[in-house]
């Protein structure tokens, strides 16, 4: 298993702070470039920042994102009050303008991307935001050999998290119920952060990974 220096977005956010977490304590990763708008709020020996308004253009850091092999691509929007023009330039066009700059520089990195459950991949379907997201997932396969989308459903936050959705602490008490009668529809950001990590080091029999993969993966 090949050791990672990794590039990971969307740190201040739920999932992406849960992945940096598990960046932090997995001996396979070696460092660790967290790439937002903001500070993310952590300090660790293996953890550098860059501050960047515009995650669509990485033109003006193209020289310091170099020399990673691996992307966790955890940033991401809700489509909830968006229109769909709006939603694909906050989705699909931002995430294809990162991803370009890396697969220039980066031509054999690995890129996981946190896509969503039920996400479309024939983007012809009613959804809006699967739609896009399918898309998006379409797109980045063209330029990465080893690209993977990440298809979670409920997530339950690490302990210690800082970032956590406000609405999880009325919905959280859930979880445990819905991973015993349903499991394909939960897991926990541990085993997404694992699962990332293990797919990027050594690979994955599937580019597309549902749940139940990602409990799989997550095992190493």
């Amino acid at each position: 298993m090949k050791k990672l220096n990794i590039i990971l977005t969307g740190a201040t956010g739920m999932v992406g702070e849960g992945v940096l977490l598990e960046c932090f304590s997995n001996p396979l990763v070696e460092s660790v470039l967290v790439i937002g708008r903001k500070p993310c709020g952590h300090s660790h020996p293996k953890l550098k920042e860059i501050i960047h308004a515009d995650l669509s253009d990485l033109t003006a850091i193209e020289n310091q994102v170099s020399g990673y092999n691996a992307c966790l691509f955890c940033a991401g929007v809700t489509s909830i009050g968006k229109k769909e023009d709006e939603y694909t330039k906050l989705t699909h066009t931002l995430t294809l303008g990162f991803a370009k700059t890396l697969a220039k520089v980066n031509p054999d990195m690995s890129f996981c991307y946190v896509s969503g459950k039920s996400t479309d991949s024939t983007e012809k379907g009613k959804v809006m935001w699967a739609r896009v997201k399918g898309k998006t997932e379409n797109d980045l396969g063209k330029l990465f050999k080893a690209e993977y989308n990440f298809r979670p459903g409920m997530m339950k936050p690490t302990e210690g998290q800082k970032h956590v959705l406000s609405g999880y602490k009325y919905v959280g008490w859930l979880y445990p119920v819905v991973r015993i009668l349903t499991p394909n529809a939960a897991c926990t950001l541990k085993e997404v952060g694992q699962a990332m990590i293990h797919v990027c080091s050594k690979g994955y029999v599937k580019q597309t990974l549902e749940v139940n993969d990602i409990v799989a993966a997550a095992k190493g």
